[in-house]
């Protein structure tokens, strides 16, 4: 309950921290608007000073307001900042974003110029009566003092809880720590909520904060600026209040327990006394002295109680007898049995493996479940230990193929499938039995069928297949994280003559030798590919554009050092090299590869064996 309440206050908070933020930049947005409707979209520097002083109350809601004309040069401020007129902001994120989708937009915060205060620009685009784009007015709004966040300073989350802002790109708007606004977030603190809401995602949950402790979070989007708003609460600071409760209810016990257990004593002693008596004669049941108990005493709850755990004992002691008839059926039957079988009980502990099963995993009757358990392998072990107490727990039946280490040292892939053994008679259950089968032929086989599907068997470097699914990964992962990868593609000049005048045979020796010379010449990490004839492809990860230009020159120069030889004559190739890298505005793998295509046609034109690079301009921040 304490934590459903305080995450209903977290969420509530959140969107309306979140509604009250979107609602100031529309605020915002709509008095740049009125003021573009004012000043009107002539290009006059001194007439839109005047308006611009004309319209200063603005500056209650901004640090200072800039007219862009449509090439991005800056033609008129207020508050006069000298040397901010002129500036040209043509390249900058906002301008494009604002020229792209003439839509109002929110930059990425930067430190500004003269201010050296963390800002962030709010524009409008200007759009005349014919729907041309005639520039941009903007806002300076300082994250210090510009009042967007006074709201969030005042929100009391306990002495422990607070709230912050980040933008979409990680970076942090707002936080009670004042030395963290304007920088990046620590990739290690990026727990997988704020992961989410960085993804536009709206919720909350448990996780762990940049303090590295277990909070409650709830996050909020401000769509407009393409913000997020996320309140954090230590768990410890929300359970104060049912940790004090509960000391106050311990105290009350203790004390109404040190008053009441005199006389409950007393009252349970006259009471117990035939209860003793009973309590005597089934010990002495149970360890056979005698058959069935006899009490002389006149309570008829107590001889209801003894005729009822005479009938009991008759029964049990026939449901003994039967078991002990199945129970050395069933042992019989697995010891028999040529698969792997075994036996455990409801605490988890196998009692009993037979003889196949022993053999098949090279253990002796007499090792421990812990000692089974270490065998498998360790990122089998847990799923493995959760799914087997969940079986334990629920009465399913385990079905599973998990990696076992032999005692000899060899890997097993097991097929385990195991459910509950229940008696006809009463419905008792004697456990859990389980059958084993070694699938280890089977799982290689189709291994090496997965490999097979993604590798060239030629040269064994990865296939287009192969390689394409890479390709998505690793875009995949550069859209998410923004890390960097590399691509190179190149085919093989003067490759057509070795298989003309030596034969296949004569090729393909000349492919596989500049497979392994890529090979080795690469990191660990890369991706090869032949992605048919003598065309290649390698994926550099976690890789510059600069370092690629680097690996692909070294490439370029093994490559040509390659040679065969037939009926005394030596024959070289020579590679002609195209070099690209993922852009955040490509729209898919297809973009990257045409680029690279592109680059190494070029590079096959001007003469062949040469490395060409295309690449794509980055952004470039405001500077006011």
């Amino acid at each position: 309950m304490v934590l459903e309440t305080n995450m209903a206050h977290l969420r509530y908070e959140a969107r309306l921290l979140a509604d009250e933020i979107t609602q100031q930049v529309e605020l915002r947005f709509d008095a740049l608007q009125r003021l573009n409707n004012i000043i009107g979209y002539a290009d006059d520097p001194s007439g839109l000073s005047y308006e611009l002083r004309n319209n200063d109350t603005l500056l209650s809601w901004f640090e200072g307001i800039v007219v862009t004309n449509r090439d991005g040069d800056i033609i008129a401020d207020w508050p006069a900042v000298i040397g901010r007129v002129g500036l040209d902001n043509r390249n900058t994120e906002f301008f494009k974003m604002l020229r792209g989708t003439r839509q109002p937009y929110v930059s990425e915060p930067f430190i500004g110029r003269a201010s050296q205060a963390p800002l962030v620009l709010v524009s409008v685009p200007r759009i005349d009566e014919r729907g041309e784009f005639m520039g941009v007015t903007s806002g300076v709004l300082s994250l210090d003092a510009g009042g967007l966040f006074n709201r969030l300073a005042k929100v009391r989350l306990g002495e422990q809880g607070y709230a912050a802002v980040v933008t979409a790109s990680e970076m942090i708007l707002y936080h009670p720590d004042s030395q963290l606004v304007n920088t990046s977030i620590d990739r290690k603190y990026l727990n997988p909520l704020l992961d989410l809401a960085l993804d536009g995602w709206q919720g909350d949950g448990v996780g762990t904060l940049l303090s590295e402790r277990v909070g409650l979070q709830a996050y909020a989007q401000v769509w407009p600026a393409n913000w997020v708003i996320g309140l954090y609460l230590p768990n410890e600071q929300a359970q104060l209040p049912l940790s004090g409760f509960i000391r106050k209810l311990g105290w009350m016990w203790l004390l109404l327990a040190v008053l009441i257990m005199p006389l409950l004593w007393w009252i349970l002693a006259r009471i117990l006394t035939p209860l003793n008596h009973l309590e005597a004669q089934i010990g002495e049941v149970g360890s056979g002295l005698r058959k069935s108990v006899s009490l002389a005493t006149t309570m008829q709850e107590l001889q209801q109680v003894a005729t009822t755990f005479n009938r009991v004992e008759e029964e049990r002691q026939t449901l003994v007898d039967h078991l002990q008839e199945r129970q050395a059926f069933l042992d019989s039957v697995l010891n028999a049995a040529p698969q792997g079988m075994f036996v455990a009980s409801f605490d988890g502990t196998i009692t009993y493996i037979n003889p196949a099963l022993l053999e098949m995993l090279g253990v002796t009757p007499d090792w421990t479940m812990e000692a089974l358990l270490h065998q498998i392998h360790p990122y089998d072990r847990e799923s493995v230990r959760n799914m087997w107490l969940n079986s334990l727990k629920n009465g399913n039946d385990f079905i599973r193929q998990m990696r076992f280490t032999h005692v000899e040292g060899e890997m097993l892939w097991l097929d385990i499938h195991a459910r509950v053994v229940v008696l006809a008679q009463g419905g008792h259950s004697l456990g859990l039995v389980g059958v084993v089968k070694d699938v280890t032929e089977r799982r290689q086989q189709e291994a090496l069928q997965r490999w097979e599907a993604e590798h060239d068997s030629l040269t064994g470097l990865l296939n287009r297949r192969g390689f394409e699914r890479r390709l998505e990964e690793a875009f995949a992962d550069f859209l998410k994280t923004s890390k960097p990868a590399a691509l190179l593609m190149f085919d093989l000049d003067r490759f057509k003559p070795i298989n003309d005048e030596g034969g296949h045979a004569l090729g393909d020796e000349m492919l596989r030798r500049i497979a392994q010379i890529v090979a080795w010449k690469v990191r660990r990490s890369d991706h090869v590919a032949r992605q048919g004839g003598d065309e290649f492809g390698v994926l550099l990860p976690s890789c510059t554009l600069g370092q690629a230009q680097t690996i692909a020159e070294a490439l370029r120069q093994a490559i040509s050092e390659v040679t065969v030889v037939h009926s005394g004559k030596e024959y070289r190739v020579t590679p002609s090299v195209g070099v690209t890298s993922f852009d955040e505005r490509d729209a898919s793998v297809d973009d990257a590869l045409s680029r690279a295509d592109a680059a190494s046609y070029e590079a096959k034109g001007k003469g062949r064996n040469s490395v060409v690079v295309n690449a794509v301009t980055e952004k470039i921040l405001p500077t006011l």
